[in-house]
């Protein structure tokens, strides 16, 4: 089982920065695929950027050049730094973590955080 919790969002102006943390317990995030996602009001859940298994990235085109993924293993934490935001940035952020074993995957997810972006 794993638990994550995410931090870090809030109001700011367009233009503006934020970074999201997703603070991971009960298992090393290491061996999980792990990503931000977001929700709008009225829209589907979407990615933003993750991590695959093999350790490469992607990323969504819309935030591609702004936003950044990177982890930290020893402080079971995933980061996502968002530079240059938008109004269409605003939605719930969520963190996920993925993994395959057999028969089976294992998908956790966070509670997620509001970011809002003013015009």
């Amino acid at each position: 089982q794993v638990q994550l919790v995410e931090s870090g969002g809030g109001l700011v102006q367009a233009g503006g920065s934020l970074r999201l943390s997703c603070a991971a317990s009960g298992r090393t995030l290491s061996s999980y695929a792990v990503g931000w996602f977001r929700q709008a009001s009225g829209k589907q859940r979407e990615l933003v950027a993750a991590f695959t298994s093999g350790g490469t990235t992607n990323y969504a085109d819309s935030v591609k050049g702004r936003f950044t993924i990177s982890r930290d293993n020893a402080k079971n934490t995933v980061y996502l730094q968002m530079n240059s935001l938008k109004p269409e940035d605003t939605a719930v952020y969520y963190c996920n973590a993925r993994r395959s074993v057999p028969a089976a995957i294992l998908e956790y997810w966070g509670q997620g955080t509001q970011v809002t972006v003013s015009s």
